[in-house]
């Protein structure tokens, strides 16, 4: 009998052991869209079609309060992409003009900081993974650098492909509040043809074929698409689902108007300034448009998993590098720390996760993708990382693996903070001396008024205030 027994422990381990040799590693679907606020059907928003993104929220878990670290795209690319901080990667603004003397490269560049860390996707790449970008992932100055390198990091990828559409080759076509000015500024077009000839289109094909070409082996295979990143491109078909004449303009409240404190504001353009409400209506049908357009290829590269037999072991994440204002507060775009350019969609589809198809309140980080991902494919990931593991989020939607969540931005020659809690957002422009705001977002969701004044909240300010002096400190 005891030898029966150890007989069948041995052969027991075997089996065990036969099957995880056997067992393939999840794969990882990371896809980013460029600017995209959470506008969107899964998010509640009945007039905007994202069918295709909706879908993925049936199947993974919608991250109602996820934030960026940063409203802009080289900052907040640097820092999840890395899974550091902005303060840690050193990038607090898009590459100008300069080179960096010593590397070569464009400035700034988080390898400038901190020259020796382990991209999310070389983890990948170092643990035997095929890693690959099509696309965006890193900042791209849009619609310029369509079609190049941007401002890539090559040792986080094996292969790269830079797909070139027709909305590059139409650039002169577009319309601009700034004529022949195009990326920072509000612009769109209705083109003409197909998806397919877009590059988002070509993106989404390029993806999908390198999904057939890899599938026996694990990948981590991340797209990054431009729209609705300015400017807001997309087929016609898609302008006519939504008529200008009804789209109803966001009300300003007297704070808006008021424009205080004025660094909370101070993202605002003078071309956008002078903006009748006809132009206003035209550039949210042109955002919208772009987003379905997007939705589209997103839909391609589900079809893809499916198709192919990927689905069941291939991790999917979707989200945006930050949010955008389309006429909230006055604004427009990003490089606020309001909620609508700070928070963004965020939806994680791990095949086998108990809260799939569910919606979570749990305060969540774009720096905690990093860590997530990580622990959901069994690597090690590096101890130095700025987020948390969203992991125990993903099995009970009724977690929370944080109490706040942190948003900054630059001002010139100084920085604003805001934390956000479950309750409020409390923002500290250069310290205090230049303006504080505080909203209870649970009772004014639209940011309409300013508590920070009011005694009955000081108790809450003093807390909130040394969450941002601690968060602000150099480690």
């Amino acid at each position: 009998m005891i030898v029966r027994s150890i007989l069948c422990f041995v052969l027991l381990g075997l089996i065990e052991h036969v099957s995880a040799a056997d067992g393939k590693k999840p794969n990882v679907l990371f896809i980013v869209s460029d600017d995209l606020n959470c506008r969107l059907g899964c998010y509640g928003d009945p007039q905007v079609l994202t069918p295709n993104i909706d879908r993925l929220a049936k199947r993974g878990v919608v991250f109602e309060r996820a934030y960026c670290q940063f409203p802009l795209c080289s900052p907040s690319r640097s820092s999840f992409l890395t899974g550091r901080r902005p303060n840690a990667t050193g990038v607090l603004r898009n590459p100008g003009q300069g080179m960096n003397a010593r590397t070569g490269r464009p400035a700034p560049h988080f390898r400038d900081a901190i020259q020796d860390t382990v991209t999310l996707p070389q983890l990948f790449k170092n643990n035997g993974y095929f890693v690959a970008r099509v696309g965006k992932l890193y900042h791209y100055g849009v619609p310029g650098q369509i079609g190049t390198n941007g401002l890539d990091d090559p040792p986080s990828w094996a292969q790269v492909i830079n797909p070139k559409g027709r909305d590059k080759t139409d650039e002169g076509q577009v319309f601009s509040l700034i004529p022949n000015n195009f990326g920072g500024t509000l612009s769109w077009m209705a083109a003409e043809g197909t998806d397919a000839e877009q590059t988002d289109g070509l993106t989404a094909a390029a993806a999908v074929e390198l999904l057939e070409q890899h599938k026996p082996e694990p990948f981590f295979l991340a797209v990054g698409f431009f729209r609705p990143h300015t400017p807001y491109v997309a087929p016609k078909s898609y302008f006519e689902k939504y008529p200008a004449a009804d789209i109803k303009l966001a009300e300003l409240s007297a704070e808006d108007l008021a424009r205080k404190p004025a660094p909370a504001f101070a993202s605002a353009k003078a071309e956008q300034e002078k903006m009748s409400d006809e132009q206003r209506r035209q550039a949210i049908q042109a955002y919208q448009a772009s987003i379905t357009f997007m939705d589209a290829q997103v839909g391609k590269l589900l079809d893809g998993l499916d198709q192919k037999g990927l689905a069941d072991n291939t991790i999917v994440v979707f989200f945006s590098d930050h949010g955008y204002h389309l006429h909230e507060h006055g604004l427009w775009q990003k490089m606020s720390l309001f909620e609508g350019s700070a928070r963004v969609p965020l939806i994680i589809a791990a095949p086998g996760m108990a809260a799939n198809g569910m919606r979570t309140q749990s305060l969540a980080e774009l720096v905690d993708l990093y860590p997530t991902l990580a622990e959901l494919t069994g690597l090690d990931a590096p101890d130095y990382l700025g987020g948390v593991s969203l992991k125990p989020v993903l099995e009970d939607s009724a977690k929370s693996v944080k109490s706040a969540a942190y948003t900054q931005v630059r001002r010139g020659n100084f920085d604003g903070y805001s934390v956000r809690t479950e309750q409020f957002r409390y923002t500290l422009w250069d310290g205090g001396t230049k303006g504080a705001q505080l909203h209870d977002l649970q009772s004014d969701p639209k940011e309409t008024k300013n508590l920070v004044n009011q005694p009955e909240h000081a108790e809450i300010v003093a807390e909130l205030k040394l969450l941002i002096e601690k968060y602000a400190t150099p480690k």
